[in-house]
């Protein structure tokens, strides 16, 4: 959830939750390519190094090395050590069928740290892998695609002369990204009409991840886009501002938030539940515990209405639950994508990491985020046509509930 996004803000996934105390990532993930042939390559090398070398293993090292004899003698064309060693790596770990447990190499961790930063040069919208398909999570507001009509759902089925079903999410990631200033060709399809070629020009996007407006003079309305590096102080900022105007009516919009920071989602979700569990973490080879609310929040007494959708994922997925597993909002649209495990990061040295599934969550009430997602108390659908004219019927009716 960590999806990923192709421009600035990405995410953001994010994923994300990644602040895992600056360990735990929990937003819709990089999924990586498999390339267990290349491991071969670097046989015993890598399985020394790594300390997985058991009586099986043996048999395969030989047979690693038969490969990189022929490859070395046979293959047209040239190898690249780091390449290949990588390759074996991701290869091993993609060998676990866990979309969410990656390794990353150096330069796939600096781009998830830029993610959450907001810190990078694409389009503007967060990418995952929905049905097998490379599917539009979330247009990112005033980038470029959101400029050129990308609505969250889209399918994008070409990026330039590549065809994206045939694409990992990383590969897809990066053919869209690229410098500033560029062009980048999709081939979009939008629910059930005809596929389109859409040109967008990449930028340089940096992006808050909170935004925040007064509406019709006494609804305070906050759009969480992720939760990233930034949101914490963000957050207590807008909460703060509010409550000095008394400002006693919220909207929280999660629509198309992809997750980020696990701590981040304790925050949002303490400014509006005073006490009481935001989430359980639930693992294999850890103790369950709950997360508990933090003291202080400033909307507290807040009437509150949460806008989610299938865009919203992992933290948001975990705020959404908290603040109505605590009694303290209605919430309002479609049911959340429903990526519910948490990443623990681990640095591996030269800038690689290792992202590790190691728990799941569930809401206060037990709800399984990742089997079930969040279903609204108010089931409001936002159709390609409402988007077309420019009307938004779910706000409208967070914007008539949390006025009653």
């Amino acid at each position: 959830m960590q999806t990923k996004e192709t421009s600035a803000p990405a995410a953001p996934a994010a994923s994300r939750g990644q602040r895992y105390s600056k360990s735990h990532l929990i937003g819709l993930a990089i999924l990586v390519f498999m390339a267990g042939a290349i491991f071969g390559i670097y046989g015993n090398r890598f399985l020394a190094r790594t300390g997985l070398v058991t009586q099986a293993s043996l048999t395969s090292a030989e047979q690693f090395r038969e490969i990189r004899s022929i490859l070395q003698s046979s293959f047209n064309g040239d190898l690249d050590p780091q390449k290949q060693e990588e390759g074996a790596l991701k290869g091993y770990v993609s060998s676990l069928g866990d979309p969410y447990t990656t390794f990353l190499s150096a330069e796939e961790a600096k781009e998830l740290s830029d993610d959450l930063r907001g810190e990078l040069s694409g389009i503007g919208i967060e990418v995952g892998i929905k049905n097998n398909l490379l599917t539009v999570i979330a247009p990112i507001d005033d980038t470029p695609a959101a400029k050129a009509g990308l609505k969250s759902g889209d399918v994008i089925a070409r990026i330039d002369d590549k065809d994206a079903s045939e694409l990992t999410l990383d590969e897809a990631v990066k053919q869209i990204r690229g410098q500033a200033g560029t062009e980048v060709k999709l081939i979009v399809v939008s629910q059930s009409a005809a596929p389109r070629e859409v040109k967008i020009i990449r930028e340089r996007i940096q992006v808050s991840s909170v935004k925040t407006e007064i509406k019709n003079g006494d609804v305070g309305y906050i759009r969480l886009r992720r939760f990233g590096d930034d949101t914490d102080a963000a957050i207590q900022a807008a909460a703060a501002d509010f409550a000095s105007k008394g400002i006693t009516k919220i909207v929280l919009d999660l629509r198309d938030n992809p997750g980020g920071y696990l701590d981040s989602a304790v925050t949002v979700s303490s400014e509006f539940v005073s006490r009481g569990t935001i989430v359980e973490e639930r693992g294999k080879h850890i103790d369950s515990k709950k997360l508990m609310a933090t003291p202080g929040g400033k909307l507290t007494n807040a009437k509150v209405v949460i806008l989610i959708n299938g865009g919203s994922a992992s933290a948001s997925e975990i705020v959404a639950g908290a603040v109505k597993d605590n009694n303290r909002a209605t919430l309002v649209g479609e049911k959340t994508y429903g990526k519910g495990s948490v990443q623990e990061v681990k640095n591996l040295g030269s800038g690689a990491q290792l992202k590790v599934t190691v728990a799941g969550w569930y809401t206060p009430n037990g709800v399984n985020i990742s089997k079930e997602g969040i279903k609204p108390d108010v089931a409001v659908e936002l159709t390609n046509e409402d988007a077309n004219a420019g009307r938004d019927p779910q706000l409208d009716k967070a914007l008539e509930i949390v006025r009653q």
